[in-house]
């Protein structure tokens, strides 16, 4: 900074200016970044603690969250994993001058200082998501100089703030589903404790969405989100487009239904069932790359018995939906049964009826 700049602030008449610049001068000594309208604050971002207000990091314009800031990309996932109908708003900030580096099969490797913003809404009518939209809650992930930390944040009855919520939150919604029916649900944002275990990688959290798989097609931008992000130079160390891996959209009846059904679990299941997730010590493992079909649990025992079995004997029963274990806890929404056992309280109907159509596809076999 050239100070020099200021001499002409030093007379008698300009004193309350020269205060003011003192103070920006200070801000600018302790690394303090602009606090309006300047886009996301690094120095809010990589604090010790959350800040109160989701507003104080600066990612969006308005205080409302609606239009996002410079340096914020929207993205999205080829299947979204199912939350209870809601809508979801996903942003990436990544710090300027920086990259995340391509991993071809686990989550990119983002540096510190990036942020993973996903706004939770509902509408009246979730067959037009966009009219009447009301915001929930808002979850960031943030990559701190230590790891990943998780920090819920939700909006206010106004949806003028989100205010961070580590005890999280239950809110009634009442709303028509994409396909006409009418819900009324208890929604829950998950505690502070509660967010690692959806994001339990090891001893450590992890995000779980942006992988290649999930993000190799056409995004919000109109055009291909690895090829896109990697032009804007979000994103390093990218191969050749013929090799980068794609999951299938699960509503695409061109591609078979074992893998859109694969697709299925690998959004909303395998989080927890992969090696270091947190149901490691069930042997089911819903990864999309997963190749035993033991693993994906045809005609695997249950590790514990118990009321998540039913009176069934494996988790899944070739050719017999209804003797699956897998789809009972899918179909179930009862603590200690349904599966994923956080992140819903309603039924997927649309999951349901893929992963039931799989498993009726599969040869029956004998004992």
């Amino acid at each position: 900074m050239n100070l020099r700049r200021y001499r002409c602030l030093s007379t008698p008449a300009n004193r309350p200016v020269r205060r003011l610049a003192a103070i920006c001068l200070l801000a600018w000594v302790a690394g303090c970044e602009p606090s309006n309208g300047d886009g996301p604050r690094l120095d809010t971002i990589l604090a010790e603690a959350p800040a109160e207000r989701l507003s104080d990091y600066g990612f969006f314009v308005d205080e409302a969250g609606r239009e996002p800031a410079d340096g914020l990309l929207s993205y999205d996932l080829i299947n979204p994993l199912f939350s209870d109908y809601a809508s979801k708003h996903r942003y990436v900030f990544i710090p300027d001058g920086q990259s995340a580096t391509y991993r071809d099969d686990a989550v990119f490797d983002f540096p510190v200082g990036s942020v993973l913003i996903k706004t939770f809404a509902f509408a009246p009518d979730m067959r037009s998501p966009e009219v009447g939209e009301r915001f929930v809650e808002t979850r960031l992930l943030i990559r701190a100089r230590d790891g990943w930390k998780a920090f819920p944040y939700v909006w206010n009855a106004d949806q003028s703030e989100a205010y961070y919520s580590p005890v999280g939150m239950r809110t009634p919604i009442k709303t028509l589903t994409p396909s006409g029916e009418a819900v009324e649900l208890q929604y829950a944002v998950p505690n502070q404790n509660q967010c690692k275990t959806c994001h339990q990688s090891g001893q450590a959290l992890a995000p779980i969405g942006p992988t290649a798989r999930n993000l190799n097609h056409e995004g919000p931008a109109g055009t291909n989100q690895i090829a896109h992000w990697t032009s804007l130079g979000l994103l390093a160390g990218v191969p050749s487009a013929d090799v980068i891996p794609a999951a299938p959209d699960t509503a695409d009846v061109s591609r078979s239904v074992e893998e859109r059904a694969r697709a299925y679990l690998d959004i909303n299941c395998s989080h927890c069932h992969k090696a270091d997730g947190g149901a490691s010590n069930s042997g089911l493992f819903l990864r999309w790359t997963e190749e035993d079909p033991v693993g994906w649990g045809v005609r695997k025992h249950p590790t514990a018995a118990g009321r998540g079995a039913g009176q069934s004997r494996f988790v899944i029963e070739p050719g017999r939906p209804d003797e699956s274990i897998l789809l009972y806890r899918m179909e179930s929404t009862e603590p200690g049964v349904l599966m994923p056992e956080l992140g819903r309280s309603v039924v997927d109907e649309a999951g349901v009826r893929l992963v039931r159509e799989w498993i009726a596809s599969m040869p029956q076999l004998s004992d």
